[in-house]
């Protein structure tokens, strides 16, 4: 080969990759959706429909036009306005904890706390079923981390036993993947025992389980503990963007001073802020959305319990594909019969198995449920197993 051929060269393993996703089913595309969605919405996480609630956007609105389209800088320069410390301090207030740090992203709340409170010398156990953020977080703390099988106890209680210095527990709160709840009281009798942080995602809690939406870790008695920490996102039952932690106020400073997510990333944009706050004062104004999810979740277990869909514990139910082939297939064919749904493949599953994921909303009715429910049913790979929708 000439030399000055070379750097048209570099990337052809790119190729070569892309031909084994594509053969393995993987290959993902992005797909822009017009403003109005077009579709019956059952993939996304606006789980208390607040996303284009008219008080949440107005707020958005409002916050550009008076603090400026982003943040400016990061946190600590001058990316923290007084709406970010209003909306600290009201979630915070909300959740039952004593403080509150938002973040650009539920994702950058997690490499923050995991990067900040374990390092070399601490022990990390955490749950095979964690959220790639927290495994990211784990992975760049660069502490000692035992991965134990998803949801038990007694395997996390196995791996803290006899470990000398600071060790963290660390779970998803609600599983992204199969919406089942982590056994948060069990997992904090065991750190407490052991001498353990508890450190739990609740992104998939908040504003769907605990009273009045407050989250899984309030549903277990668990919040504003001394040795809880918790994550949260505010892009999902908030319709929203950006992410927080919630916990005791040293941990709070601790972040503040130590965490590289909120050193050097550019603080959230005030509309997100905004809207945020705005979405959190519907919640709190109207308790009821909450259940309204997890009876909608109910809903389409029910109707598609014949395909093997999961119980859910809060918003999410899967329903498992025979391959990843078939699942891009079954989510393609529900998309073009006018319902969105998710579509999970290895390796965004950490059990290998390829799964459509469906979300409730606050505002499915019953109707929409069953229109839902016929679509998935009889694009199903092997027909609807004789399941009537109802």
């Amino acid at each position: 080969m000439r030399d000055q051929d070379r750097p048209g060269r570099v990337f052809d393993w790119l190729d070569a990759a892309h031909e084994d996703r594509a053969r393995a089913g993987l290959v993902r595309e992005l797909r822009p959706r017009p403003p109005d969605g077009g579709l019956l919405d059952l993939a996304g996480n606006d789980y208390l429909a607040l996303g284009r609630h008219p008080e949440v956007t107005a707020a958005a609105a409002d916050a550009a036009r008076r603090w400026g389209a982003g943040a400016g800088a990061s946190r600590l320069v001058t990316g923290t306005t007084e709406l970010h410390v209003e909306l600290e301090r009201e979630l915070a207030a909300f959740c039952g904890f004593e403080a509150a740090l938002v973040l650009s992203s539920g994702y950058a709340a997690n490499l923050a706390v995991l990067t900040s409170l374990a390092g070399r010398g601490t022990h990390v156990v955490s749950d095979a079923g964690n959220h790639a953020s927290l495994i990211d977080g784990c992975r760049l703390s660069r502490a000692d981390v035992t991965v134990v099988p998803h949801a038990d106890t007694a395997a996390f209680r196995a791996a803290l036993d006899g470990r000398a210095g600071r060790a963290l527990a660390v779970t998803d709160a609600v599983f992204s993947v199969d919406g089942n709840a982590a056994p948060l009281a069990g997992l904090a009798a065991v750190c407490r025992e052991r001498g353990a942080a508890l450190v739990a995602d609740d992104a998939h809690g908040l504003g769907v389980l605990g009273p009045g939406g407050r989250g899984t870790v309030a549903a277990a008695g668990l919040a504003g503990a001394p040795d809880v920490v918790a994550t949260v996102t505010l892009s999902k039952a908030l319709g929203s963007q950006g992410g927080a932690v919630l916990g005791p106020a040293r941990v709070i400073r601790h972040l503040v001073n130590t965490a590289r997510t909120v050193i050097f990333d550019t603080g959230l944009a005030p509309a997100a802020a905004g809207a945020a706050l705005a979405a959190l004062r519907v919640l709190r104004r109207e308790p009821g959305r909450p259940a309204a999810v997890r009876a909608a979740a109910l809903g389409i277990h029910r109707r598609l319990a014949g395909l093997g869909a999961t119980a859910p514990d809060a918003a999410v139910v899967s329903v498992p594909a025979p391959s990843p082939d078939a699942a891009v297939r079954w989510a393609a064919d529900c998309r073009a019969a006018g319902v969105a749904v998710g579509c999970f493949r290895p390796p965004s599953v950490p059990d290998g198995v390829a799964r459509l994921r469906l979300t409730a909303r606050a505002d499915l009715t019953a109707d929409l449920l069953d229109r839902a429910a016929a679509v998935v049913l009889a694009a199903a790979p092997d027909g609807p197993a004789g399941v009537e929708p109802g």
